[in-house]
């Protein structure tokens, strides 16, 4: 067993298939204020074959040498738009058949491994802030909220790891 190339990794990647809904899958940063956060969201998106990356309130936009280095180019192959009005945004994914999932901790969120996306529903994922999460004046806006479990003492994790997390976790119920 040999570890692959490079190339023979980008052409292994290339010839795959991204599952439909996945494909079509947005994410909504909302006031993530990390630089490195935005890159690493870029790349997870990128590696995940997501559609689009809408960033909102004071979340930093490309192009920025922060989001470059961990980013390291994904900010080239991933749609982004910088959005001015959220709610309006999620309003308009929400006429047009999209589900508003949210990251975060509330009385009623689902784990995600016992989330089941409805049928024939696009899905746009929003993360919050570092420290604070999801904004209030968003909550409203959101049909679902699922949490990623967690079992030790710290009771979050990073927003960029959470976007790969929970990147991962649509993947396998798109499967």
């Amino acid at each position: 067993m040999q570890k692959l190339s490079t190339k023979e990794i980008l052409e292994q990647n290339l010839e795959r298939t991204i599952p439909d809904h996945l494909s079509k899958l947005k994410i909504l940063l909302h006031n993530v204020r990390s630089m490195h956060n935005v890159g690493a969201a870029f790349r997870s998106a990128d590696a995940f074959g997501i559609d689009e990356i809408l960033m909102s309130g004071y979340t930093p936009t490309p192009p920025r040498p922060e989001i470059a280095k961990t980013a390291i180019g994904a900010q080239k192959h991933v749609e982004w738009q910088q959005v001015e009005h959220p709610q309006k945004q999620i309003e308009t994914l929400k006429g047009k058949g999209y589900r508003i999932v949210g990251l975060e901790q509330m009385t009623d969120s689902i784990l995600l491994p016992d989330y089941r996306i409805p049928e024939e529903q696009d899905i746009c994922l929003v993360f919050g802030n570092e420290v604070t999460g999801i904004d209030e004046d968003i909550l409203t806006y959101i049909d679902d909220f699922v949490e990623i479990p967690q079992y030790g003492h710290k009771h979050s994790l990073n927003v960029s790891v959470t976007v790969g997390v929970a990147l991962y976790g649509f993947l396998v119920k798109y499967w």
